[in-house]
């Protein structure tokens, strides 16, 4: 069988590892110069490994998944920590128990949190949005606090129009747990994304990646059997319903000497960095960037130099990359309609996070592409 893949990230490129070590031929497309898509992460002229595309935390509880992967890589083991700036100081975030003491400014125990919370915290049994379900954790000031700017800021939309997975999924905590994420096994590849996909591709054989190539041209150009779509779903049937709803971004690069970096020491808290945590969320309104990433603080990489990006989300159209599908109600219902038409289908298969228009994380993907080429494996057994 011969597949055709639209896609150089994690679904093309571990769907067509798979099928082609089941004796399939797979010819991988991609638009963007490069593989490993939103994943991609490069040297920039200050020698910094970045991630060009913003910060990609990889964090998984499968077993499987990251035994899949770690034929490909070495991995460097890191706790993702962030901060929050926010009415001119830094706090601890996600919100824990160091968070509640920022708020008072003293001391104070597990309990008088938990006193604080059953105090403040609105009885919401139902939580319908993402306003509702942080206020039914934590109240008014904590949600004012870090997660109604910020939410407006990334999605131009009220956290009130928002699904609760959006808030929900940030961890709330009661000890000291600075963690940014909870899940058992949390690190980065140890040579980087890119390094890792081009690892993968490399065990794949009759494989064939094509860069620079739209998925239009692509269709015509290379004669297939089966083709796999991990781009926006909209895309695929020319918007026929209109344009889905997207996030885009943009992003601002800044490299510092050591020099530099020596005058921020105060503020990182120790040499060599520019600010004191991995990524710092700035919720406050009248800041027009969401976060400033400095991923230095976990690739452990050993340079003099370090580099930030600051993020700024943006309103998408044809001319923008679509980096979020938009978590709401009214969004679903214009899917639903693309989704249909997927499903009539039979020649193609749609994986990833645009194609399916939802938010996964690089583990469920990875599962995500597996699961569905050992079903085209056995289909075309």
């Amino acid at each position: 069988m011969k597949f055709l893949i639209v896609g150089a990230g994690f679904s093309g490129i571990v769907a067509a590892h798979r099928l082609s070590n089941a004796g399939h031929s797979c010819t991988i497309v991609d638009r963007r110069p490069h593989l490993a898509g939103n994943a991609y992460d490069s040297h920039d002229k200050a020698g910094v490994l970045i991630h060009n595309y913003g910060p990609h935390y990889f964090r998984t509880n499968s077993q499987r998944i990251l035994d899949y992967l770690s034929r490909f890589t070495e991995w460097n083991p890191v706790d993702y920590t962030i901060k929050s700036f926010t009415e001119g100081k830094y706090w601890h975030f996600p919100i824990n128990l160091n968070t509640f003491e920022d708020l008072v400014g003293k001391s104070a125990t597990t309990s008088d949190f938990e006193q604080y919370l059953t105090k403040n915290r609105h009885h919401i049994p139902d939580p319908k949005n993402s306003e509702e379900v942080i206020l039914s954790q934590v109240g008014s000031r904590l949600y004012e606090l870090f997660f109604e700017g910020y939410t407006l800021k990334q999605w131009k939309r009220h956290p009130r129009e928002l699904d609760p997975s959006v808030c929900g999924r940030i961890p709330i905590r009661t000890n000291r747990d600075d963690r940014y994420l909870s899940e058992s096994f949390q690190a980065l590849p140890k040579n980087g994304y890119t390094a890792l996909l081009e690892n993968i591709l490399a065990d794949s054989p009759n494989t064939t990646l094509h860069l620079n190539t739209d998925f239009q041209e692509a269709r015509e150009k290379f004669p297939h059997d089966h083709l796999i779509f991990s781009g926006a779903i909209d895309e695929y049937f020319d918007r026929r319903f209109g344009p889905l709803p997207y996030r885009s971004l943009r992003f601002e690069h800044e490299s510092f000497s050591a020099a530099q970096l020596a005058t921020r020491e105060p503020i990182s808290g120790k040499p060599g960095f520019w600010q004191p945590a991995m990524q710092v969320n700035y919720p406050g309104k009248d800041i027009p960037f969401t976060r400033i990433v400095e991923i230095k603080h976990a690739t452990g990489q050993k340079i003099d130099a370090s580099s930030i990006v600051r993020e700024f989300p943006t309103d998408w159209d044809l001319s923008k990359e679509p980096y979020y599908p938009v978590p709401a109600p009214d969004a679903a219902a214009a899917y639903r309609k693309y989704a249909a038409l997927a499903k009539a289908e039979t020649n193609t298969t749609f994986i990833g996070r645009l194609a399916t228009y939802r938010y996964y994380n690089m583990d469920q993907v990875t599962g995500m592409a597996l699961a569905a080429s050992e079903k085209l494996i056995k289909r075309f057994a």
